[in-house]
């Protein structure tokens, strides 16, 4: 079984088509490392100077090698399966290789992740209040302003669904930066760079 990869996955692995073996190897580190902890920038930023090239394309190679690795996986190639789909992509016998070692070394750490179901909370409900602290003991007249939430989520299990409550206090200032934090978050999750790492761990 051969498996057949999306234009966009096939454009981020043809730079390293055209690379030595040896960069492939370092690629195939950087695959791991990505794996194990995650995206690491500032040591893409580093090895795009070196190559020349820009950090984008370098964050791609590393997307596209893991991408491959899942849906190899999910498919349950067999090694041999995978060295004729690595050819197809334009990859030398010499790049397969290495490529094909990466998927033997790797391959049961990722079946073990594909069996794992990922059961998210998600919002469900919130409810707040103000709340003023107007005197204390020490000081007879001060204004604490607060605000309480009580933050619902939603976790589906088995085809269930449990609910979980939060109870939350903070002040304005403190809840002012929060939302900010949220509306940066959320708008770097529609540019272009999160839409590539998700189309890349997408299966």
């Amino acid at each position: 079984m051969l498996i057949s990869l999306k234009k966009n996955h096939r454009e981020h692995l043809q730079y390293l088509t055209l690379q030595p073996f040896q960069i492939v190897e370092d690629f195939c580190k950087l695959a791991t490392q990505f794996l194990s902890n995650g995206p690491n920038v500032k040591q893409y930023i580093k090895i795009s100077r070196k190559l020349e090239v820009d950090t984008e394309v370098i964050q791609n190679c590393i997307y596209g090698i893991v991408h491959l690795l899942l849906i190899s996986c999910k498919h349950k190639l067999s090694e041999a399966d995978f060295r004729d789909s690595v050819l197809t992509l334009g990859f030398s016998p010499e790049q397969q290789n290495v490529l094909s070692n990466l998927y033997i070394t790797k391959q049961d750490e990722i079946y073990e992740v594909l069996k794992v179901p990922i059961n998210e909370s998600h919002f469900d409900d919130l409810r707040w209040r103000f709340e003023a602290q107007v005197s204390s003991r020490s000081l007879s007249q001060q204004v604490i302003p607060l605000i309480t939430m009580e933050l619902t989520t939603k976790t589906d299990v088995n085809g269930i669904s449990e609910k979980e409550k939060q109870l939350l206090q903070t002040d304005p200032n403190n809840l002012l930066h929060i939302v900010n934090e949220l509306e940066n978050a959320l708008l770097q999750s529609k540019s272009r760079h999160s839409k590539k790492v998700e189309r890349a761990l997408k299966t």
